[in-house]
């Protein structure tokens, strides 16, 4: 029962965030999803609906896995490699999609290490 509610919670966050959030070509949508051992980041251009550069902690791009475990020190990791990404791409700047999660912990860490990479929001 508390996670059905928890669960609830959590989706009825997600959309009243994402509801006010709109990504567009000059500037994606940013958006990052911790599940209990992995960490996805996807750069979205909502008026076309199209996933324009994506990073994991599942990703082949990553040099060493032992750091990209879905704590606080795999969001920073995490974060730094979803910079380079987007600036490979061209993404400069983007709107911040933090799916509903309160903004601390691995969310802080990753939008800070992600600032500290190039990525303005």
């Amino acid at each position: 029962m508390k996670t059905e509610k928890r669960l609830g919670l959590l989706r009825r966050r997600r959309f009243r965030i994402r509801k006010k959030i709109i990504g567009t070509e000059e500037r994606p949508r940013m958006s990052v999803r911790f599940t209990e051992r992995n960490a996805y980041i996807q750069f979205i251009d909502d008026s076309r609906g199209v996933t324009l550069a994506a990073v994991s902690s599942l990703s082949h791009r990553a040099k060493s896995k032992e750091n990209l475990d879905a704590n606080v020190k795999g969001a920073e990791t995490l974060g730094g490699m979803a910079a380079t990404a987007a600036k490979e791409k061209g993404i400069s700047r983007v709107v911040f999609d933090r799916s509903g999660s309160r903004y601390h912990g691995k969310i802080k860490a990753l939008a800070e290490a992600a600032r500290a990479g190039g990525l303005e929001f």
